[in-house]
């Protein structure tokens, strides 16, 4: 697992460039996962591993509890005021509602879901510190499989700048290479050759 170019991502052919366009991209990241057959989609994966191949580390779990703790403690987990906040799924048209394999707005833990197609899904959280994005992404190549993982932030004010600056050294030094380490494994217990 890797954190790798924004160029690589804008590469391949997903709908979340257009989608979210204007959206700083913040972070991404690759896993790169054996191939134990072909034609293996993130739907698939997703629902063969329970929709959720995150699976937080101990560490990374003591990290996310003292983080809901903080929040609960300072308000910043309350979701802003739907009517003042424009969600992502605003944003979804026709073709992107009927393409989508699970309904916008459906929860999934702290996320909601805003679109997921075969090889590509993204939820969002709005809260009072971000109104932030993830992509899953799942593209075979030569010799594998590739899971990528992007982290794209809107500010929802003066708070945005300072919280992000603040959780960065423990999202790319433990949280993320956790979670992607996870997908690896979740990706080899569930594909693992017979």
């Amino acid at each position: 697992m890797q954190q790798i170019s924004a160029q690589e991502l804008r590469r391949l052919p997903l709908r979340v460039h257009d989608f979210l366009a204007g959206v700083p991209l913040h972070d991404v990241w690759a896993v790169d996962l054996p191939r134990t057959r072909s034609d293996i989609t993130l739907a698939e994966f997703l629902a063969t591993a329970g929709t959720r191949p995150f699976t937080p580390s101990p560490v990374v779990r003591v990290l996310l509890n003292i983080r809901l703790a903080v929040g609960a403690l300072l308000g910043w987990d309350r979701e802003r005021d739907e009517a003042a906040t424009e969600t992502f799924a605003d944003r979804l048209t026709a073709a992107d509602r009927s393409k989508s394999l699970v309904l916008a707005g459906t929860r999934e833990g702290p996320f909601r879901i805003v679109y997921r197609f075969d090889n590509e899904q993204l939820v969002e959280v709005i809260n009072r510190t971000a109104h932030a994005a993830a992509l899953s992404a799942l593209v075979e190549t030569a010799t594998g499989y590739r899971f990528y993982f992007a982290v794209y932030v809107r500010s929802v004010g003066p708070l945005t700048r300072v919280y992000m600056a603040l959780i960065d050294p423990f999202r790319k030094l433990i949280v993320y290479p956790s979670l992607l380490r996870s997908v690896r494994t979740s990706w080899n217990r569930t594909f693992a050759a017979p």
